[in-house]
């Protein structure tokens, strides 16, 4: 399965040292043009934006489709972008935000977030579940402690 990812995603899978997982999981992992300058920018924690100066191979940059952004002025052009490669090619979207998550849904995309991958890795034998989520805890990942702490119930990890 191939997977196009927004920035946040891609963000916190490196801070919580997990990237290659995504590489494990997925045949691919694409990125936009906008979420490799996002993930690039000065306001990006130093450790991504030293894993995105090497960033491995196995990460492929696309530009995006120029269909325009049909309604999805209120996203950010990277999960605006991520959308529009993943509706074009049929791939699914890594996402967790919110208003981007909705987004997709409606146009009948297949989502999965950065705990769906985390879930799926842990399934897989890739990665210590607990141990992740404990890292993520530690980010500035925007989740409520309710719904990770249900998570990590409903993965096992608690």
């Amino acid at each position: 399965m191939s997977v196009v990812s927004d920035t946040s995603c891609i963000n916190y899978v490196v801070l919580i040292g997990e990237a290659e997982v995504l590489h494990q999981l997925y045949d691919r992992v694409i990125i936009p043009h906008a979420v490799l300058h996002e993930l690039q920018s000065a306001r990006t924690p130093e450790p991504v934006r030293n894993w995105m100066a090497s960033r491995p191979a196995w990460l492929e940059v696309w530009s995006a489709p120029t269909a325009g952004d049909r309604g999805l002025e209120h996203l950010g052009r990277g999960e605006r972008d991520a959308i529009a490669i993943a509706e074009q090619f049929g791939f699914t979207l890594l996402i967790d935000e919110r208003d981007g998550r909705a987004e997709a849904r409606r146009q009948n995309l297949r989502v999965t977030g950065l705990l769906g991958a985390l879930r799926d890795a842990g399934e897989r034998g890739l990665t210590d579940v607990g141990q992740a989520v404990a890292r993520l805890r530690k980010t500035a990942f925007r989740l409520s402690p309710r719904l990770l702490d249900a998570f990590e119930r409903s993965s096992g990890t608690t």
